[in-house]
């Protein structure tokens, strides 16, 4: 886990979490990306996001393993270069977060829509994900992600999280529809074609997650290309309302959304 360094004025340690970015094939080739616009009056209201939130404990509970198909929690900890309870806690979130903020479930065998539905009210409510995917008879398909970006919000920062990202194909059959309570608009956007005109209200890891993805022909080469996909750990420096990564590159929107308006 990260911790503040000495030039970290608020003494902020990143708070683990996950993010997940949604792919279907776009209908003229390429990829399109699933983005949520934050409702006003939450936190980062009005920025475009991928589903995604904050690794809870229950999320690292080894009693989810019993609920787990596909690569282990430690074959994760190895790709992620995490501890393993760490490396469980930010699988599972990734799941647990596509489930509640887009209704999707990735899952082991397909489940009808109106039982996906009920097991995302569940989680809404309160029920422990272990719970939920118990009583639909299913386990967690870690297979379906691939470990694509990490990226932690630079120290200065009031809220400062320190974020796994990950790639999924949309199941067939799935369809997205935000948490109504946390985003106000959805959308599908081609990387190929910019960001759908979005990226001055997109924080710089949606806007280098999306541009990453701009080259594949399809889902199934992103998926590919993300099996053994190196994945740095990148923390930008503030440098007075502009976040500079180490390659000089500014971004003067990112201050402006993190801490909201004047």
């Amino acid at each position: 886990m990260t911790t503040p360094g000495p030039h970290d004025p608020t003494g902020q340690v990143p708070r683990p979490s996950a993010t997940v970015a949604l792919l279907r094939d776009g209908p003229a080739g390429g990829v399109e990306v699933y983005v949520q616009r934050r409702s006003a009056g939450v936190a980062l209201g009005g920025v475009w996001v991928f589903p995604g939130g904050r690794i809870d404990a229950a999320d690292s509970d080894e009693g989810l393993d019993g609920h787990w198909a596909g690569p282990a929690p430690a074959w994760w900890a190895g790709r992620l270069g995490a501890e393993v309870d760490l490396a469980r806690g930010a699988v599972a979130a990734a799941c647990r977060e596509t489930l509640e903020e887009a209704g999707v479930l990735l899952a082991d065998r397909p489940v009808p829509p109106e039982a996906v539905a009920a097991a995302r009210a569940g989680l809404l409510d309160g029920r422990a994900l272990a719970e939920v995917l118990a009583g639909l008879g299913v386990r967690l398909d870690t297979g379906l992600l691939r470990y694509w970006g990490h990226f932690v919000t630079p120290a200065g920062e009031a809220r400062r999280f320190d974020t796994r990202f990950f790639l999924a194909a949309l199941p067939p059959g799935a369809a997205v529809a935000p948490h109504g309570l946390e985003a106000d608009q959805e959308r599908w956007v081609a990387p190929a074609a910019g960001d759908g005109g979005l990226a001055q209200v997109m924080l710089p890891p949606t806007r280098l997650t999306l541009r990453s993805l701009a080259g594949f022909a399809g889902v199934a080469d992103a998926l590919e290309a993300g099996r053994e996909r190196p994945v740095p750990r990148v923390e930008p420096v503030l440098d007075g309302d502009d976040i500079v990564l180490d390659d000089g590159e500014r971004f003067p929107c990112a201050v402006r959304l993190l801490r909201g308006p004047p």
